[in-house]
Protein backbone atom coordinates (compact mmCIF):
# COMPACT_ATOMS: atom_id res chain seq x y z
CA UNK A 1 0.00 0.00 0.00
CA UNK A 2 1.46 3.66 -0.38
CA UNK A 3 0.52 5.21 3.01
CA UNK A 4 0.10 9.05 3.60
CA UNK A 5 0.67 8.84 7.11
CA UNK A 6 0.02 12.52 9.24
CA UNK A 7 1.21 13.21 12.91
CA UNK A 8 1.40 16.80 14.60
CA UNK A 9 4.23 14.62 16.56
CA UNK A 10 7.36 13.03 15.27
CA UNK A 11 10.99 12.78 16.58
CA UNK A 12 13.08 15.76 15.44
CA UNK A 13 16.47 17.32 16.11
CA UNK A 14 15.13 19.55 19.14
CA UNK A 15 12.63 17.15 20.31
CA UNK A 16 13.87 13.30 19.59
CA UNK A 17 11.24 11.98 22.34
CA UNK A 18 8.76 13.63 20.88
CA UNK A 19 6.00 11.13 19.40
CA UNK A 20 8.45 7.55 19.54
CA UNK A 21 5.51 5.51 19.53
CA UNK A 22 4.63 7.34 15.89
CA UNK A 23 7.69 6.94 14.32
CA UNK A 24 8.04 3.20 15.57
CA UNK A 25 4.45 1.84 14.19
CA UNK A 26 5.60 3.67 11.23
CA UNK A 27 8.90 1.53 10.60
CA UNK A 28 7.06 -1.49 11.23
CA UNK A 29 4.44 -0.56 9.06
CA UNK A 30 7.38 0.13 6.37
CA UNK A 31 9.09 -3.48 7.44
CA UNK A 32 5.97 -5.17 6.22
CA UNK A 33 6.58 -3.45 2.71
CA UNK A 34 4.32 -0.59 2.38
CA UNK A 35 5.46 2.81 0.63
CA UNK A 36 5.12 5.19 3.10
CA UNK A 37 5.64 9.11 2.78
CA UNK A 38 5.22 11.24 5.62
CA UNK A 39 3.10 14.80 6.91
CA UNK A 40 4.39 15.61 10.35
CA UNK A 41 5.41 17.99 12.52
CA UNK A 42 8.84 17.45 14.50
CA UNK A 43 8.39 19.77 17.20
CA UNK A 44 6.81 21.35 20.00
CA UNK A 45 7.35 24.85 18.88
CA UNK A 46 5.14 27.21 16.57
CA UNK A 47 1.68 27.33 17.96
CA UNK A 48 -1.22 27.05 15.94
CA UNK A 49 0.87 28.20 12.69
CA UNK A 50 2.62 24.69 12.64
CA UNK A 51 -0.49 22.94 12.54
CA UNK A 52 -1.57 25.03 9.71
CA UNK A 53 1.58 24.53 8.18
CA UNK A 54 0.90 20.40 8.88
CA UNK A 55 -2.54 21.00 6.86
CA UNK A 56 -0.44 22.74 3.78
CA UNK A 57 2.20 19.92 3.82
CA UNK A 58 -0.63 17.51 3.79
CA UNK A 59 -2.39 18.39 0.76
CA UNK A 60 0.98 19.19 -0.91
CA UNK A 61 2.06 15.44 -0.46
CA UNK A 62 -1.28 13.97 -1.03
CA UNK A 63 -1.48 15.92 -4.42
CA UNK A 64 1.88 14.20 -5.22
CA UNK A 65 1.81 10.84 -3.58
CA UNK A 66 -1.42 9.66 -4.27
CA UNK A 67 -1.48 7.79 -1.08
CA UNK A 68 -4.14 3.97 -0.87
CA UNK A 69 -5.01 5.60 2.38
CA UNK A 70 -4.47 8.34 4.70
CA UNK A 71 -3.31 6.95 8.35
CA UNK A 72 -4.00 9.85 10.81
CA UNK A 73 -2.31 10.15 14.61
CA UNK A 74 -4.62 12.55 16.40
CA UNK A 75 -8.19 13.11 15.48
CA UNK A 76 -7.78 17.13 15.99
CA UNK A 77 -6.36 18.78 14.28
CA UNK A 78 -4.21 15.94 12.33
CA UNK A 79 -7.22 13.89 11.39
CA UNK A 80 -9.04 17.06 10.38
CA UNK A 81 -6.32 17.86 8.12
CA UNK A 82 -6.12 14.36 6.69
CA UNK A 83 -10.17 14.11 6.13
CA UNK A 84 -9.94 17.81 4.60
CA UNK A 85 -6.72 17.36 2.66
CA UNK A 86 -6.12 13.70 1.97
CA UNK A 87 -7.42 12.52 -1.28
CA UNK A 88 -7.84 8.94 0.01
CA UNK A 89 -9.62 6.73 2.51
CA UNK A 90 -9.03 7.51 5.91
CA UNK A 91 -7.90 5.90 9.06
CA UNK A 92 -7.02 8.05 12.08
CA UNK A 93 -5.83 7.05 15.36
CA UNK A 94 -6.95 9.19 18.81
CA UNK A 95 -4.18 8.95 21.60
CA UNK A 96 -6.32 10.65 24.29
CA UNK A 97 -5.69 14.70 24.91
CA UNK A 98 -7.71 14.61 21.77
CA UNK A 99 -10.38 12.91 23.05
CA UNK A 100 -10.33 14.62 26.36
CA UNK A 101 -10.29 18.43 24.18
CA UNK A 102 -13.90 16.97 23.15
CA UNK A 103 -16.11 19.61 24.90
CA UNK A 104 -13.03 21.96 26.54
CA UNK A 105 -12.84 23.84 23.84
CA UNK A 106 -15.04 25.30 21.25
CA UNK A 107 -15.42 23.54 17.79
CA UNK A 108 -13.63 20.46 18.87
CA UNK A 109 -16.41 18.16 19.69
CA UNK A 110 -17.85 19.51 15.15
CA UNK A 111 -14.39 18.86 14.08
CA UNK A 112 -14.20 15.54 15.81
CA UNK A 113 -17.76 14.68 14.50
CA UNK A 114 -16.75 15.23 11.03
CA UNK A 115 -13.65 13.27 10.86
CA UNK A 116 -15.22 10.36 12.98
CA UNK A 117 -17.55 10.27 9.46
CA UNK A 118 -15.14 11.11 7.05
CA UNK A 119 -13.30 8.04 8.10
CA UNK A 120 -13.47 4.52 7.13
CA UNK A 121 -12.28 3.25 10.55
CA UNK A 122 -11.15 4.88 14.31
CA UNK A 123 -8.27 3.48 16.36
CA UNK A 124 -8.20 3.95 19.85
CA UNK A 125 -5.34 2.64 21.70
CA UNK A 126 -7.42 1.53 24.74
CA UNK A 127 -10.83 0.48 25.07
CA UNK A 128 -10.66 2.85 28.05
CA UNK A 129 -9.93 5.57 25.40
CA UNK A 130 -12.74 3.75 23.12
CA UNK A 131 -15.64 4.21 25.73
CA UNK A 132 -14.58 7.43 26.35
CA UNK A 133 -14.65 8.62 22.74
CA UNK A 134 -17.78 6.82 21.49
CA UNK A 135 -19.59 8.31 25.02
CA UNK A 136 -18.44 11.78 23.31
CA UNK A 137 -18.55 11.31 19.70
CA UNK A 138 -21.87 8.99 18.34
CA UNK A 139 -20.30 8.69 15.12
CA UNK A 140 -17.55 6.70 16.35
CA UNK A 141 -19.55 3.78 17.81
CA UNK A 142 -19.03 0.75 15.56
CA UNK A 143 -15.95 1.72 13.21
CA UNK A 144 -13.52 2.23 16.42
CA UNK A 145 -10.81 -0.54 17.51
CA UNK A 146 -8.67 -1.06 19.93
CA UNK A 147 -4.70 -1.18 18.85
CA UNK A 148 -1.96 0.65 20.65
CA UNK A 149 1.31 1.30 19.02
CA UNK A 150 3.00 -1.21 20.42
CA UNK A 151 6.41 -1.64 21.93
CA UNK A 152 9.89 -2.66 19.77
CA UNK A 153 10.91 -5.61 21.34
CA UNK A 154 14.62 -5.73 19.92
CA UNK A 155 14.77 -1.78 21.58
CA UNK A 156 14.09 -2.43 25.22
CA UNK A 157 15.32 -5.99 26.24
CA UNK A 158 15.57 -7.25 29.74
CA UNK A 159 19.20 -6.82 31.30
CA UNK A 160 20.18 -7.21 34.72
CA UNK A 161 20.72 -4.04 36.26
CA UNK A 162 23.96 -2.52 37.20
CA UNK A 163 25.43 -3.04 40.57
CA UNK A 164 27.76 -0.16 41.80
CA UNK A 165 30.03 -0.55 44.44
CA UNK A 166 30.41 2.13 47.70
CA UNK A 167 28.33 4.14 49.41
CA UNK A 168 27.35 7.14 47.33
CA UNK A 169 24.75 6.90 44.41
CA UNK A 170 26.20 7.79 41.23
CA UNK A 171 25.41 11.28 40.17
CA UNK A 172 23.51 11.32 36.12
CA UNK A 173 24.74 14.24 34.16
CA UNK A 174 23.28 14.93 30.70
CA UNK A 175 22.09 11.27 28.97
CA UNK A 176 24.24 9.42 31.38
CA UNK A 177 22.70 6.49 32.05
CA UNK A 178 20.96 5.85 35.59
CA UNK A 179 23.35 3.32 37.80
CA UNK A 180 21.77 1.25 40.16
CA UNK A 181 23.16 2.92 43.90
CA UNK A 182 24.13 0.29 46.79
CA UNK A 183 21.47 2.65 48.99
CA UNK A 184 18.32 0.92 47.81
CA UNK A 185 16.11 0.41 44.55
CA UNK A 186 16.42 3.09 41.78
CA UNK A 187 12.67 4.13 41.03
CA UNK A 188 12.84 6.09 37.15
CA UNK A 189 9.60 8.44 35.85
CA UNK A 190 9.97 9.02 31.81
CA UNK A 191 7.89 11.46 30.74
CA UNK A 192 6.99 15.19 30.74
CA UNK A 193 7.20 16.70 33.68
CA UNK A 194 3.61 18.16 33.96
CA UNK A 195 0.50 17.90 36.16
CA UNK A 196 -1.24 15.43 34.53
CA UNK A 197 1.88 12.71 34.76
CA UNK A 198 1.84 13.52 38.63
CA UNK A 199 5.62 13.78 39.16
CA UNK A 200 5.36 16.20 42.47
CA UNK A 201 2.97 13.83 44.20
CA UNK A 202 5.56 11.05 43.16
CA UNK A 203 8.47 12.82 44.39
CA UNK A 204 6.67 13.35 47.43
CA UNK A 205 5.78 9.92 47.68
CA UNK A 206 9.26 9.07 47.44
CA UNK A 207 10.36 11.33 50.36
CA UNK A 208 8.32 9.18 52.93
CA UNK A 209 10.68 5.94 51.50
CA UNK A 210 13.86 4.84 53.56
CA UNK A 211 16.03 4.37 50.69
CA UNK A 212 16.62 4.50 47.32
CA UNK A 213 16.68 6.77 44.56
CA UNK A 214 14.09 8.42 41.94
CA UNK A 215 15.17 9.70 38.58
CA UNK A 216 12.82 11.52 36.28
CA UNK A 217 13.58 11.35 32.48
CA UNK A 218 12.37 14.25 30.91
CA UNK A 219 11.69 17.76 30.81
CA UNK A 220 8.47 20.33 31.93
CA UNK A 221 7.30 23.12 33.45
CA UNK A 222 7.42 21.31 36.68
CA UNK A 223 11.48 20.65 36.81
CA UNK A 224 12.06 23.30 39.18
CA UNK A 225 9.84 21.91 42.05
CA UNK A 226 11.54 18.68 41.39
CA UNK A 227 15.32 19.83 41.48
CA UNK A 228 17.18 19.77 44.82
CA UNK A 229 15.10 17.38 46.63
CA UNK A 230 17.69 14.76 48.52
CA UNK A 231 17.96 11.40 46.41
CA UNK A 232 15.97 13.19 43.50
CA UNK A 233 17.51 14.44 39.98
CA UNK A 234 16.14 15.41 36.67
CA UNK A 235 17.75 14.41 33.25
CA UNK A 236 16.03 16.68 30.77
CA UNK A 237 14.96 15.16 27.42
CA UNK A 238 16.79 12.31 25.93
CA UNK A 239 16.61 10.77 22.65
CA UNK A 240 13.83 7.66 22.47
CA UNK A 241 16.82 5.38 21.54
CA UNK A 242 18.66 6.15 25.17
CA UNK A 243 15.72 5.83 26.58
CA UNK A 244 16.29 1.55 27.27
CA UNK A 245 19.73 2.03 29.05
CA UNK A 246 17.41 4.38 31.79
CA UNK A 247 15.09 1.69 32.18
CA UNK A 248 17.83 -1.67 31.95
CA UNK A 249 19.56 0.31 35.26
CA UNK A 250 16.68 0.86 37.15
CA UNK A 251 14.95 -1.10 39.28
CA UNK A 252 11.24 0.26 39.03
CA UNK A 253 9.55 2.53 36.48
CA UNK A 254 7.05 4.89 37.97
CA UNK A 255 4.14 6.38 35.87
CA UNK A 256 1.17 7.56 38.35
CA UNK A 257 -0.46 9.70 36.02
CA UNK A 258 -3.74 11.59 37.42
CA UNK A 259 -5.00 10.08 34.05
CA UNK A 260 -3.16 7.93 31.49
CA UNK A 261 -5.00 7.05 27.86
CA UNK A 262 -2.75 4.43 27.58
CA UNK A 263 1.08 4.40 28.99
CA UNK A 264 3.80 3.46 26.62
CA UNK A 265 6.40 4.10 28.88
CA UNK A 266 4.77 1.76 31.33
CA UNK A 267 4.98 -0.69 28.32
CA UNK A 268 8.51 -0.46 27.42
CA UNK A 269 9.51 -0.81 30.60
CA UNK A 270 7.83 -4.01 31.35
CA UNK A 271 9.37 -5.06 27.82
CA UNK A 272 12.66 -4.26 29.38
CA UNK A 273 11.89 -7.28 32.13
CA UNK A 274 11.78 -4.39 34.86
CA UNK A 275 8.03 -3.97 37.24
CA UNK A 276 6.17 -0.65 37.23
CA UNK A 277 3.90 1.27 39.24
CA UNK A 278 0.85 2.32 37.27
CA UNK A 279 -2.22 4.21 37.70
CA UNK A 280 -5.42 2.75 38.22
CA UNK A 281 -7.12 5.27 35.42
CA UNK A 282 -7.39 4.81 32.19
CA UNK A 283 -5.57 2.23 30.09
CA UNK A 284 -2.95 0.59 32.47
CA UNK A 285 -5.51 -1.78 33.97
CA UNK A 286 -5.80 -3.63 30.52
CA UNK A 287 -2.14 -4.94 30.18
CA UNK A 288 -0.40 -4.89 33.58
CA UNK A 289 -1.07 -8.07 35.28
CA UNK A 290 -0.46 -8.20 39.31
CA UNK A 291 2.95 -10.30 38.48
CA UNK A 292 4.62 -7.44 36.72
CA UNK A 293 3.55 -3.90 38.30
CA UNK A 294 1.31 -2.33 41.18
CA UNK A 295 -1.49 -0.38 40.14
CA UNK A 296 -2.25 2.40 42.39
CA UNK A 297 -4.80 5.33 43.10
CA UNK A 298 -2.89 8.60 41.78
CA UNK A 299 -4.16 11.05 44.31
CA UNK A 300 -3.39 8.98 47.49
CA UNK A 301 0.63 9.98 48.40
CA UNK A 302 0.57 7.35 50.97
CA UNK A 303 -1.18 4.64 48.20
CA UNK A 304 1.91 5.95 46.33
CA UNK A 305 4.56 5.32 48.68
CA UNK A 306 3.45 1.73 49.48
CA UNK A 307 2.63 0.62 46.07
CA UNK A 308 6.45 2.11 45.22
CA UNK A 309 7.73 -0.31 48.08
CA UNK A 310 5.86 -3.45 46.61
CA UNK A 311 6.69 -2.83 43.18
CA UNK A 312 10.44 -2.84 44.25
CA UNK A 313 9.72 -6.11 46.15
CA UNK A 314 8.99 -7.81 42.89
CA UNK A 315 11.70 -9.71 40.69
CA UNK A 316 14.07 -7.94 39.11
CA UNK A 317 14.34 -8.28 35.98
CA UNK A 318 11.29 -9.52 36.08
CA UNK A 319 10.45 -12.29 33.06
CA UNK A 320 6.77 -11.60 33.90
CA UNK A 321 6.80 -8.03 33.43
CA UNK A 322 8.43 -8.73 29.60
CA UNK A 323 5.81 -11.79 28.91
CA UNK A 324 3.11 -9.41 29.31
CA UNK A 325 4.62 -6.46 27.20
CA UNK A 326 5.66 -8.91 24.51
CA UNK A 327 1.67 -9.37 23.94
CA UNK A 328 2.09 -5.87 22.29
CA UNK A 329 4.84 -6.33 19.97
CA UNK A 330 5.00 -3.31 17.72
CA UNK A 331 5.35 -5.99 14.89
CA UNK A 332 1.97 -7.72 15.93
CA UNK A 333 0.60 -4.32 16.26
CA UNK A 334 1.50 -3.34 12.59
CA UNK A 335 -0.13 -6.45 11.62
CA UNK A 336 -3.51 -5.55 13.12
CA UNK A 337 -2.74 -1.58 12.02
CA UNK A 338 -2.30 -2.66 8.20
CA UNK A 339 -5.66 -4.66 8.25
CA UNK A 340 -7.56 -1.87 9.00
CA UNK A 341 -5.25 0.34 6.61
CA UNK A 342 -6.21 -2.52 3.78
CA UNK A 343 -9.45 -2.32 5.00
CA UNK A 344 -10.17 1.43 4.36
CA UNK A 345 -8.10 0.87 1.19
CA UNK A 346 -10.44 -1.12 -0.26
CA UNK A 347 -13.75 0.81 0.27
CA UNK A 348 -14.67 -1.48 3.10
CA UNK A 349 -15.75 -0.42 6.47
CA UNK A 350 -16.48 -3.11 8.69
Amino acid sequence: MRILLVSQMYPGPADPDLGAFVQGIERALADRGHEIELAVTRGRGGGKRRHLGLARETARIARRFRPDVVYAHFLVPTGLSAALFGRAPLVATAHGRDVRNIGAYPGIARATRFVARRASSLIAVSDYLRRELEAKIPEARGKTEVVDCGVDLTLFTGSDPVKVTGSDPVKVTGSDPVKSAANGPVFVCVGSLIERKNVVRLADAFASLDSGRLVFVGDGPLRRELEGRPNVEVTGRVPHAEVPRYLAESTVLCQPSTIEPFGQALLEAMASERSVVATRVGGPPEFVPPEAGVLVDPLDTAALADAMRRAAALPSPNPAARAAAAEHDVKRQAEKIESILERAARGRTA
